[in-house]
């Protein structure tokens, strides 16, 4: 689905119009409420990267960007608005939004890690030939980082939850945004 649809199945959820698993859960519909609002801070006020927004410019051949998500998700709250600023940025960029729980369950060929885990979001960069040149998520290396920490340490979940939070607000998506350039910039150069 393109981005509208996706906001529109988010206010779908938001207005009660889908109770099947997991928004018949309270805690799932309070994320969710949270995660909308901190989509449309970012959508308002993240601030893009420079250099890439002038490599993400320079793309002249059609590309498929594939994210892999679900409006419950705390990662995707943070991430999803940045890259959907850089999808209209080049109109040969197109941006499909899969959700993670449902058919195709395209995550299924993009797990992560050792255990193997459906972790969105999930960002598939694609060409005109449906190669896979980029794959990156589910969330910044640092954030990664501190998240397997706070796990190994036995942290309460909520109190993990909370501490990714912030770190995303800390960084304003900067860590992102610096990592798809790494990962972009070799891809796009080769392509020109």
């Amino acid at each position: 689905m393109d981005f509208a649809t996706y906001e529109q199945y988010f206010q779908s959820i938001l207005n009660g119009e889908h109770t099947d698993a997991p928004y018949d859960n309270p805690a799932y519909m309070n994320y969710t409420k949270l995660n909308w609002t901190r989509q449309q801070r970012w959508l308002k006020t993240g601030e893009m990267n420079a250099d890439l927004i002038s490599l993400v410019m320079q793309v002249k051949q059609p590309l498929h960007w594939i994210l892999i998500t679900e409006p419950w998700c705390g990662d995707a709250a943070h991430i999803l608005p940045f890259i959907h600023k850089l999808s209209q940025i080049n109109p040969l960029i197109t941006l499909d939004i899969q959700l993670r729980d449902s058919a195709p369950y395209l995550i299924d060929s993009y797990l992560t890690g050792a255990s193997r885990s459906k972790s969105i979001p999930k960002l598939i960069i694609r060409n005109s030939e449906e190669q896979d040149l980029v794959v990156w998520g589910p969330r910044p290396q640092e954030n990664q980082e501190l998240f397997e920490q706070m796990k190994g340490d036995k942290r309460d979940m909520e109190e993990i939850k909370l501490l990714l939070q912030k770190w995303y607000n800390d960084d304003k998506g900067r860590s992102l945004q610096h990592e798809l350039l790494e990962a972009l910039t070799p891809v796009f150069t080769h392509m020109k």
